[in-house]
């Protein structure tokens, strides 16, 4: 990875946000890249040495790192039977090694509490992720294959980076705390080996079409964050919309009920992870040239 620093930070500010010692260890897949586009995984190995990135890029990243240490620290500090603290595991799916990092358990006896920190924001706790879903399942998948012991729970511990206080105060569905518990559902053992199942033969298929000249499939709308096209029906003097509509023809019916001048104001869809501002390897990806000229 080529590291540039547009902003001319210290150099000690500099060494401090790229030091990096996370690995996958001897794995195909890690749990992250394996619940993500299997395009995303090939073209960032094909183009590691090409991906250009400014060191401030890294902050969040490595806030997260430092995040994670204090409570691996206190982990280590206050030792507790059946507490265990960034542990990797690894499993084998057919013919692959899957490995994942697991961030804190909690051995009880009538299962493990797996839980995930995250520092993230509160648009990310207020709307359900289901990457989060399928991380900490997968997470769950590790510690049955593994250990064979039961999973009992899945939790996120967030840790919101943009938390307010005064909008705690004042609205209902605000976090109450900058740290705050997300509860994951624990989906089914069968449920859960089947989608492990069908995410590493997604990303062999994927793996044999880029090595035999084919096609590797693109990245889901999910995948992309994609956000269909909207139509807001607006009115002179207001900033916020009265109506967001699906088409422009339910805009154009419920315009007509609107008293005043008003216009119909179409909002493009667009793929938001979709773009270099997202996504690394956007510029050797040939569904992004598609999206950037106007295909889809």
């Amino acid at each position: 990875m080529k590291i540039t620093n547009q902003f001319n930070l210290p150099e000690i500010v500099v060494t401090a946000l790229v030091q990096d010692d996370y690995t996958k260890g001897k794995s195909n897949r890690s749990v992250t890249q394996l619940i993500d586009a299997p395009k995303i995984a090939i073209l960032q190995r094909e183009h590691e040495d090409d991906i250009s990135q400014d060191v401030v890029d890294f902050l969040w990243s490595r806030f997260g790192t430092s995040v994670h240490g204090m409570f691996e620290k206190a982990v280590a500090d206050n030792e507790q039977a059946g507490v265990i603290s960034e542990e990797r595991l690894y499993a084998e799916e057919q013919g692959w090694t899957i490995s994942g990092a697991i961030d804190l358990q909690e051995v009880h006896a009538d299962g493990v509490i797996v839980s995930d920190y995250k520092v993230t924001s509160v648009w990310s706790v207020v709307n359900d992720k289901i990457e989060w879903h399928n991380q900490l399942n997968a997470y769950a998948w590790l510690v049955r294959s593994v250990k064979h012991l039961p999973v009992k729970s899945l939790r996120v511990i967030a840790i919101l980076r943009d938390w307010q206080r005064r909008k705690a105060q004042m609205e209902p569905d605000y976090p109450k705390s900058p740290i705050h518990i997300v509860n994951v559902p624990l989906w089914a053992t069968s449920d859960a080996d089947k989608y492990i199942s069908d995410r590493v033969k997604l990303h062999q298929d994927a793996e044999f079409a880029w090595l035999t000249g084919g096609e590797v499939p693109d990245c889901s709308d999910k995948e992309r964050w994609r956000k269909e096209t909207t139509y807001a029906v607006t009115k002179k003097g207001r900033k916020r919309a009265l109506r967001v509509l699906k088409s422009q023809g339910e805009a154009e019916k419920y315009q007509q009920g609107v008293d005043g001048i008003s216009v119909v104001e179409e909002r493009p869809g667009e793929s938001t992870r979709c773009s270099q501002n997202w996504c690394r390897v956007a510029q050797w990806c040939d569904q992004f040239k598609l999206e950037v000229n106007g295909g889809d």
